[in-house]
């Protein structure tokens, strides 16, 4: 990857001279050129190859697919290191192809258009990342999945009678802020609620360790809070539902 970020703008600005000149390059030195790029796929193919082993091990851990894992995972060093070897990958083979066709061909436009990919490709990669981190910077909220199991076991326990409301956010990749409005089952004085609040929230914090700031505000709730809960479980349904056929797709 540091490869290919070094010299990205040196082979677009390449790529700009060789259209505008029009001529043919000496290419003595093509062949040491390609046994150099070579080289570098190789030498960045096994760092993918490691990095693509290191994310299927976590997503083993976790009990999902690959390609969740890379969309959920709790390590944003592992992802950036997968695509950073990935673009480096991908680029080295464009130089590779490139400098291959401008040498059997001897057209540049082959070679400048391989540099013009290679531009194009670091700058969709930082954008990708750079969103990415914006989101975890910003505080985002966890995966569907999981706002789903937090959803499911808060309306499971026997003294809730109703979610309202579910609200997470990422704190940092091990820290996350969970607040939910509940409606209590009717019969339970302020001691009884008391208990039932600090037992489910000891609860969450055992189930999920990421989970350590929870916030339960018990409120009661009215017929269109309860049509709102109703929609909003039937919306995260669904939601799951398309991203677990998205990855079982790909």
């Amino acid at each position: 990857m540091d490869t290919g970020t070094r010299t990205g703008p040196a082979r677009r600005t390449d790529g700009a001279e060789a259209l505008s000149s029009g001529s043919s390059e000496d290419h003595s030195g093509y062949l040491v050129g390609l046994a150099v790029l070579g080289v570098a796929l190789l030498a960045e193919g096994s760092s993918l190859v490691r990095a693509l082993v290191q994310v299927r091990g976590h997503a083993r851990e976790a009990g999902h697919g690959t390609v969740a894992e890379l969309r959920v995972g709790d390590d944003p060093t592992l992802r950036t290191v997968l695509a950073e070897d990935s673009t480096a990958c991908l680029g080295v083979v464009f130089a590779l192809l490139g400098m291959w066709l401008h040498m059997v061909t001897g057209e540049v436009a082959y070679e400048a258009t391989a540099s013009f990919l290679i531009g194009a490709l670091l700058v969709y990669v930082a954008y990708r990342l750079a969103k990415e981190s914006r989101g975890r910077l910003i505080g985002e909220a966890i995966d569907p999945a999981q706002r789903r199991e937090l959803r499911r076991f808060l309306e499971a326990q026997p003294e809730i009678d109703t979610v309202t409301g579910l609200l997470t956010m990422r704190l940092g990749n091990d820290s996350t802020l969970v607040a939910a409005r509940v409606d209590l089952v009717p019969g339970h004085d302020s001691e009884e609620v008391e208990e039932v609040l600090v037992r489910v929230k000891t609860a969450m914090a055992e189930i999920w360790p990421y989970a350590d700031q929870i916030f339960l505000d018990v409120t009661e709730a009215s017929a269109r809070d309860r049509a709102k809960a109703r929609a909003d479980r039937q919306a995260l349904d669904e939601r799951v539902g398309a991203v677990e056929k998205e990855d079982r797709g790909t």
